[in-house]
């Protein structure tokens, strides 16, 4: 039976997917398999090459993709497959979602429910910079990290905000333990961690632990947590 031809447009559906063993036969530009055919970005996929390599599925995701280019596709007559991921709860009905659209036997790493710990680090997490941004109450990267304890700040008015606009002499008044500065989207580095100091020590951490949701997850709850037990200590 021939492999099945998948165009992922989300990053961490990529990740998974060569996990299984499958090999999509195009990605986006920002899936870091510069081997595989790039029919653009998360945000401007090339809608007319897509449907001209006829797939079987295309995947995206309501967090990085937009809903305009899932329709078109659909319009098109290409089947989608739409995954919406707020929590870690979700990660394994999406893998399970997205290998039944694949026809893989793939089994989704075993992500059972968990009750979250008492907290025991409360972090600042910016995402970008001028204008900050910051992680919010409602979003992956904030589910992954209760898990591990941390009680992730958030600014007044941020309830119904996924990454709210923040400014940092507000969030230092909050009195977070420590900021996680990760990788992606904004490529936070040591250049930045002063400037970021006014807050609380600061910590680079990998973006992808905290927003790639997939095959990946256990593992990056398994990284986190070792970090975290030592700002804890």
């Amino acid at each position: 039976m021939p492999s099945p031809r998948v165009v992922s447009l989300v990053p961490s559906v990529t990740e998974s997917l060569l996990a299984w063993g499958l090999e999509p036969v195009a990605v986006t530009r920002f899936c870091e398999h510069p081997e595989l055919r790039s029919v653009g970005g998360t945000k401007d996929p090339d809608i007319a090459s897509i449907v001209a390599m006829q797939p079987d599925v295309v995947v995206v995701n309501t967090e990085e993709n937009r809903r305009q280019d899932a329709e078109d596709l659909a319009a098109a007559g290409v089947e989608v497959l739409v995954l919406d991921i707020d929590t870690v709860d979700d990660v394994a009905p999406a893998l399970d979602a997205l290998a039944q659209a694949c026809g893989l036997d793939a089994v989704a790493p075993s992500l059972e429910p968990a009750v979250d710990p008492p907290a025991r680090v409360r972090a600042f997490v910016p995402i970008w910079r001028r204008p900050w941004m910051a992680l919010g109450p409602r979003c992956y990267g904030t589910s992954l990290l209760a898990r591990l304890g941390v009680d992730v700040v958030q600014p007044e008015g941020a309830a119904d905000q996924r990454y709210p606009t923040v400014e940092l002499d507000a969030v230092a008044a909050a009195s977070p333990d420590v900021v996680l500065a990760p990788s992606e989207p904004y490529p936070f580095a040591e250049r930045h961690v002063a400037e970021l100091a006014v807050v609380a020590p600061v910590h680079l951490v990998d973006g992808k632990d905290l927003f790639w949701w997939g095959w990946r997850t256990p593992s990056a709850i398994d990284r986190l947590g070792h970090l975290v037990d030592r700002w804890a200590a």
